[in-house]
């Protein structure tokens, strides 16, 4: 039986970037993990830790197929901001961002039939423009925000917020598409 690619996720946007490069997971198994940062870790590690721990969680279950997952944080130094779980939080988040510089590190962890495995980190830094309390105020009311890292879709609205970007935006928006591409592609996957 040829293996089947199961994605460690339920994000949409994560469906959304494999399917702009022609890739459809066969199974989507979300990682049922804790996410807390451990007592002083840093981002990168954050970020490496969850997307490995996400996939060997899902692996568990599907040892014949190649499973992929990913986890992305973003940071202010070595402040890693929360995945905003209301509109006060995606406030505080943004106020946090607005006109200055931050960091985007999406950890990529595949995992192949036999136990075989690949990781990858990509970091992305960004500048956002000063925001306006309205404007903070209206993003937040219009529910964009919440759920995402940092309290911001850089895909939607949040967009124009951004002046500058140095990296991988398909990592941005939560899965970087070369990187996780090549591990497949380096574990033997093949395209359908």
């Amino acid at each position: 039986m040829t293996p089947r690619l199961v994605l460690a996720s339920e994000s949409p946007r994560r469906r959304d970037l494999l399917a702009s490069i022609g890739l459809t997971p066969d199974i989507i198994a979300p990682a049922e993990i804790d996410e807390t940062p451990l007592r002083d870790e840093l981002p990168r590690r954050l970020a490496a830790r969850l997307a490995a721990a996400k996939a060997e969680a899902v692996a568990a279950a599907y040892p014949d197929d190649f499973v992929l997952a990913a986890d992305t944080v973003v940071s202010v130094g070595r402040r890693i901001l929360p995945k905003a779980s209301d509109a006060a939080e995606v406030e505080a988040c943004l106020r946090l961002l607005s006109g200055r510089a931050h960091r985007v590190v999406t950890g990529v962890s595949v995992r192949a039939p036999g136990g075989r495995r690949g990781d990858r980190l990509v970091e992305t830094r960004l500048k956002m423009r000063r925001l306006s309390e309205t404007e903070i105020r209206a993003y937040a009311e219009g529910g964009e925000g919440v759920g995402k890292a940092g309290g911001y879709g850089i895909q939607g609205r949040a967009g124009v917020f951004i002046l500058s970007l140095s990296g991988s935006w398909p990592a941005v928006v939560g899965l970087p598409l070369h990187e996780t591409e090549a591990l497949l592609r380096g574990l033997g996957w093949r395209r359908p």
